[in-house]
């Protein structure tokens, strides 16, 4: 099961990894809402690994049958690697390369909240929560555990997703509860 869930989990963190790189060397030219659908729809793609591992876990390892529970925790597996990878490569990128993205981010939230009419109260209450968080994200435990949060959901809703697809008792097993 490691094997599987190494390989697998290596492969889509390397992908969610790359496009992290890629993506935010060329944020200031497309900006942070595309950015976040590149970023989401990079997870997806690389999530679609967890799939493929449960199903080469059950088909090469399992001998053809697997329940949901394993399939779940071989799932959990490997979207608990490439969160490890994802979550690594932004705290080389953030602490070596992009120190500034925190006030950037700011700027551009209060930018956009202008633009839909916040009020000044409103504004400033968001500007002390920025502060309060850009603060909070010096820390690299904090730092780690939210971007570890990031692709988590999507990950545990695609092990999910997988392993109800992909469960497969043996035929005379399902017989067997079928007869009772």
């Amino acid at each position: 099961m490691q094997k599987t869930i190494w390989t697998f989990g290596l492969i889509a963190g390397a992908i969610m990894s790359v496009m992290m790189v890629i993506t935010m060397r060329f944020m200031g030219r497309f900006g942070f809402d595309t950015g976040e659908v590149i970023g989401y729809t990079t997870m997806i793609a690389a999530f679609l690994l967890v799939f493929f591992g449960v199903r080469s876990y059950r088909d090469n390892v399992a001998g053809g049958k697997i329940g949901f529970g394993r399939a779940f925790a071989v799932g959990l597996g490997i979207v608990a690697i490439a969160s490890v990878c994802y979550t690594a490569t932004w705290e080389v990128l953030y602490y070596n390369y992009m120190p500034e993205f925190g006030a950037k981010y700011e700027q551009y939230t209060l930018d956009r909240a202008r633009a839909r009419g916040a009020s000044e109260s409103d504004l400033a209450k968001m500007r002390l929560e920025a502060e309060q968080f850009k603060e909070s994200y010096k820390n690299p435990v904090y730092n780690s555990a939210v971007t570890f949060l990031e692709p988590l959901p999507v990950g545990v809703l695609i092990a999910l997703i997988s392993a109800v697809i992909l469960r497969r008792k043996r035929r005379d097993e399902g017989a067997a509860l079928a007869a009772a």
